[in-house]
């Protein structure tokens, strides 16, 4: 018997989705979201209905009967902290996502989606490998200051799947290995895996700047520069508007690769950069395994600038061998993981961390 799964994954600047029969993609769209459509909605909750119904036109162009779904799953978005795996989306998950979310961010909506269209047809919805999975020991929480623990918050679920995938290759299961593993898209996330755990990571928020976060800053101006500036514009500068788009007035990699390309001193000086941060904390966290480092794992939107990628190998190389796994393999992930469920194989947890 095989299982239909419709897995949802919305970002800043899209919404991804794709019908699997079993793991078996039978169709999916990558719906683009411009700045201009994004600009209408003052908070990211109110994207909600505009982004649903592209997913429902989707279904309806592409004669999908929903009926036909096992399940619903969606990426998970930020929430208290959650072993890996599977979460079936209940009310109290929804309760945080709507109400009190962490942080304000587009995959808050993606349970929210998923629930209701798996409650319209009597189906179970569910998230995998949150953002908010937290494999990490006590003594990684300590930040420096009393008042503030650090959060584990990263690209888990793209992460897991791409270190699993490498594992593979090199004929072992992924317990088995250690990995430092970066995804570079939006915001750039790092993870130390040791046998099967990420032990340690590095946040959008503390580690190098990426197309939109500002990533880690010198504490004392960013504590001025926060007294003299309003909160919600600040948290726009740190989320949104940092990185590249702070420096160079775009979140797209390919265009600064063009002005660097045709020239561009300032660009290539402001991309560089972000290579070379990306490159000082995989050092940071080789330091988390001990130096005992298989591989060190690439992946993510920006992974396919070979300008970067290539900067960061010269500088980590030896450390470890470098692999590059392009681009967000998530939605795949999301079907995989929700499919073990479905089967068996695996049992999901219930959310009630409230």
């Amino acid at each position: 018997m095989s299982f239909k799964i419709l897995a949802i994954n919305p970002g800043s600047t899209s919404t991804k989705i794709a019908i699997y029969d079993d793991v078996k993609k039978i169709s999916g769209r990558d719906i683009e979201h411009s700045n201009r459509e994004i600009a209408k909605y003052d908070k990211i909750a109110d994207q909600y209905e505009m982004r649903y119904n592209k997913i429902i036109d989707f279904l309806k162009e592409n004669d999908a009967d929903i009926k036909e779904f096992s399940a619903v799953v969606s990426r998970g978005g930020p929430l208290l902290p959650m072993q890996s795996g599977a979460y079936r989306i209940n009310n109290i998950m929804i309760d945080r996502l709507k109400n009190r979310p962490i942080i304000e961010h587009a995959s808050n909506l993606g349970a929210i989606m998923a629930k209701e269209i798996a409650d319209s047809i009597g189906v179970d919805a569910y998230i995998y490998d949150s953002v908010s999975v937290d494999e990490l020991d006590d003594i990684v929480k300590v930040s420096g200051l009393a008042d503030i623990e650090r959060r584990s918050l990263t690209h888990c679920l793209n992460m897991r799947a791409a270190a699993t995938k490498i594992a593979e290759n090199m004929d072992k299961r992924y317990d088995e290995c250690n990995f430092v593993v970066v995804h570079m898209g939006g915001g750039t996330t790092l993870t130390a895996h040791k046998n099967g755990k990420m032990v340690d990571m590095v946040s959008d928020v503390e580690g190098p700047f990426s197309p939109e976060r500002a990533g880690g800053l010198p504490t004392d101006q960013l504590v001025d520069l926060c007294y003299s500036t309003d909160k919600a514009i600040m948290d726009k500068k740190l989320r949104g508007k940092g990185g590249l788009m702070s420096y160079l007035n775009t979140n797209s990699a390919l265009k600064v690769e063009d002005r660097v390309r045709n020239g561009d001193e300032y660009a290539a000086l402001i991309y560089e950069a972000m290579a070379y941060q990306t490159a000082k904390y995989i050092g940071k966290l080789s330091v988390a395994l001990e130096g005992e480092v298989d591989k060190i794992i690439i992946t993510g939107g920006v992974a396919h600038s070979k300008m970067v990628t290539d900067w960061i190998r010269r500088r980590v190389s030896f450390i470890a061998p470098v692999e590059v796994v392009p681009g967000e393999n998530e939605l795949q992930a999301l079907a995989s993981g929700v499919l073990k469920v479905l089967k068996g194989e695996e049992e999901a947890h219930e959310y009630d961390l409230e």
